[in-house]
């Protein structure tokens, strides 16, 4: 049975990967620092190492370990605002973290490293959908860490011939998403939505995004392990959707009329971004299976059979120092 090590993997999309991996029978391992996910996330039988993948004590102890055949890195500082605030800690998380995993899977003849990188790597682009060809200019540190951390897989793979695939995800959204990261306007939208409340939008709401569902990202993650070469894709849905038009599909399964708040656009904010994924279903066999409106309701539904609001403290759980591992049974 092929082994796999997901970073994050008790995270959003993470924990969404792991499911699909043990449907397809490989033996999983999870490195997580709980900063945003929850071990309920996981109900499948799976080994946890636990600790912060800038961390390379804690991350060899892991690899050592477990001796995984491929790594799906997907750990990371995911906030654009947090990047601008704290840079060095971006840094931190996104780089030095995934020089860490390439470091590591080197040492430990991993065959292949499955990079969550981003649509935010393009910055503003002035041509759409954007093309793997297109100019990446990052607006914020968040993008420029993702863009670094694609260089050095790239590096490792003319350094080490340690083979990698980077995934520039375009807004993933779905189940078990918490308010951080790109996506999370929908989760915000969907909480509030349930509890009657009006939402803000930053901006005039005209600003566009490409939302794609966690559970088809979860099987382009599973594509890219059966590819057989490296190489970078879009994940997307080549669809784009305004913030006021995603509002108005998510208040439709409510039972009030809201009307938005409307603030200023924030610093480092994208105002048009739509992925061509065409590259990507041609080469990897790939294709997303949801539409917006089906993905919003399973979303919706998810967040509406919640005993508990999903954005409070409640559902973060705080790391936890753990050097040996354990499993986890359902």
């Amino acid at each position: 049975m092929k082994k796999v090590l997901v970073t994050g993997g008790f995270g959003f999309i993470g924990s969404h990967i792991v499911d699909t991996l043990i449907r397809n029978n490989y033996e999983v391992a999870i490195y997580d620092n709980l900063s945003t996910g929850s071990i309920g996330n996981v109900q499948a039988k799976v080994t946890p190492f636990f600790g912060n993948v800038e961390d390379e004590v804690l991350l060899e102890n892991a690899m050592e370990t477990f001796r995984p055949d491929y790594v799906i890195h997907q750990a990371a500082q995911v906030s654009v605002q947090q990047s601008i605030s704290d840079i060095t800690n971006d840094a931190r998380i996104n780089i030095m973290g995934t020089i860490n995993i390439a470091k590591l899977s080197h040492k430990y003849a991993v065959k292949k490293i499955v990079f969550a990188s981003s649509a935010a790597v393009y910055g503003d682009a002035d041509v759409m959908p954007i093309t793997l060809s297109h100019l990446t200019s990052p607006l914020s540190p968040y993008g420029a860490s993702k863009k670094t951390a694609e260089d050095y897989l790239k590096l490792a793979k003319e350094l080490y011939d340690l083979n990698y695939v980077n995934l520039r995800y375009s807004n993933v959204y779905g189940p078990r998403q918490t308010a951080s990261g790109e996506g999370g306007v929908i989760s915000i939208f969907t909480n509030l939505v349930i509890k009657n409340e009006r939402p803000v939008i930053y901006g005039d709401g005209t600003q566009t995004r490409d939302f794609i569902y966690v559970k088809d990202v979860a099987d382009a993650n599973l594509k890219a392990l059966e590819y057989e070469e490296s190489g970078t894709f879009n994940i997307s849905s080549t669809t784009s959707t305004s913030i006021n038009q995603l509002f108005s599909i998510i208040q439709s399964f409510g039972s009030h009329d809201l009307s938005p708040i409307y603030q200023p656009a924030k610093n480092g904010d994208i105002k048009e971004s739509i992925l061509c994924n065409k590259t990507t279903l041609q080469k990897l066999g790939w294709h997303p299976a949801h539409s917006l409106e089906n993905g919003l309701t399973s979303t919706y539904e998810y967040y509406s059979n919640q005993n508990q609001p999903s954005l409070t403290s409640e559902t973060i759980h705080s790391p936890a120092p753990l050097l040996k591992p354990t499993t986890l049974s359902s």
